[in-house]
């Protein structure tokens, strides 16, 4: 159960923080320290804003701002991509940016409101500069804490997260073992596994949508009963 309210966490904070460049300049350690702590706060706000249709606006919005989804589509579906076709790889970027939207609304965020969050240090590491954090929450009322490390660098003058680590694992190589898996059930046919993709993205999809017309029925008889 820990594990995986850790994996649920890590989730949002890597699709948040995941860059656009790869090639870029270490940062000065005070600007990684502030970019981390305005970030992390703007995240922990949206994490316990009480309206769920405010807070996947707020997070929708954060994803769109702070994230390149082609760059990590790519790098995720790895060796496979030159294997599509031009029309492959559009429809493929097409459901993936579906795909991690519609993926953190699965998750069970009730958690977040216990959320606290501490940077610790700053430390240049080659062209990136790596800032050390902690994140502090309650399961069942007793205290948990998950160390993390955001691997930062400078590229065009802004700054960007490279990575979220945790325990040295890079989760967007978890996710590609994930894409690599699922192709590989499909016999390497592109194909199987784009529509399996669509499939459990528009499952998730259906899913949220009916939950939304399920709280504004139970919205409208409370108003009704006022």
């Amino acid at each position: 159960m820990k594990s995986n309210i850790f994996l649920r966490l890590i989730i949002v904070i890597i699709l948040l923080f995941y860059p656009k460049y790869v090639l870029a300049n270490p940062i000065a350690t005070q600007d990684a320290l502030n970019f981390a702590n305005t970030i992390g706060k703007e995240l922990l706000m949206d994490f316990q804003e009480p309206d769920l249709a405010k807070r996947y606006e707020h997070l929708d919005s954060l994803l769109t701002k702070h994230i390149d989804i082609e760059y990590i589509a790519k790098f995720v579906i790895g060796k496979y991509w030159r294997n599509m076709t031009s029309e492959q790889q559009q429809k493929y970027i097409d459901i993936f940016k579906r795909y991690g939207l519609a993926y953190y609304k699965t998750l069970p965020l009730d958690f977040a409101s216990s959320l606290t969050y501490e940077v610790i240090k700053a430390e240049t590491d080659g062209k990136f500069t790596n800032v050390s954090a902690i994140v502090h929450f309650n399961i069942n009322d007793q205290p948990q804490n998950l160390a993390l490390v955001f691997r930062l660098h400078e590229s065009t003058g802004i700054i960007k997260a490279v990575d979220v680590k945790v325990a040295e694992s890079s989760m967007l190589l978890t996710y590609r073992s994930k894409f690599y898996e699922m192709i590989a059930q499909n016999d390497e046919e592109i194909e199987w596994f784009l529509e399996d993709l669509e499939d459990i993205t528009r499952s998730w999809e259906n899913s949220l949508n009916e939950n939304a017309l399920n709280d504004q029925k139970s919205l409208e008889i409370k108003q009704e009963n006022l």
